[in-house]
Formats: C-alpha cells, sequence, structure tokens
C-alpha cells in the first residue's frame, strides 16, 4: 500500500515538471515558426526573437525551465504586439 501511494505522490509532483517542459518545447517551436514568416515581421524583431530563441534554448539545456518560459512567452507577446500595431 505505501508504494502504491508514493507512486501516486511522485507521479502527481512530476506531471507539472513535465508539463512545464512541454510549453518550454512548444513556445521555441512556436518563435522557430515566426522566424519562418518572416515576411511579415520587421528585422529587428527577428532579431530580437532570434536572440531570445538562443537564450531559451540555453536555459532548457541548464535545465532552467521556468527561465525558458518566461523568455518565449516575453517573445511571443513582442510578435503578437507587433502584429497588432503596438
Amino acid at each position: 500500500m505505501k508504494r502504491s501511494v508514493m507512486f501516486l505522490l511522485a507521479s502527481l509532483v512530476a506531471t507539472p515538471l513535465f508539463a512545464a517542459d512541454d510549453l518550454c518545447t512548444v513556445n521555441l517551436k512556436k518563435l522557430s515558426d515566426y522566424k519562418a514568416t518572416a515576411s511579415t515581421l520587421g528585422q529587428p524583431l527577428l532579431d530580437q526573437i532570434r536572440d531570445t530563441r538562443i537564450e531559451a534554448q540555453k536555459a532548457q539545456a541548464a535545465g532552467d525551465t521556468q527561465k525558458c518560459i518566461s523568455l518565449t512567452n516575453k517573445a511571443l507577446q513582442d510578435v503578437v504586439n507587433s502584429q497588432k500595431g503596438h
């Protein structure tokens, strides 16, 4: 019984970590996709996206998922704002 409870608790604790890592990966993919559609974005923003993507990939490789998510969320928001004309 103790093993079952411990396994259940361990899986519940680990689930958010996998979800966070997935969000980092998804956001990095979105940034790569924006780079592929460069004609709709200006060069300064493309440079900023590239630099942020590189920094986020380094954070992900170092195991700092929260930093990766924070960086990519900000870059994605910048893209959305530029498309709205802000």
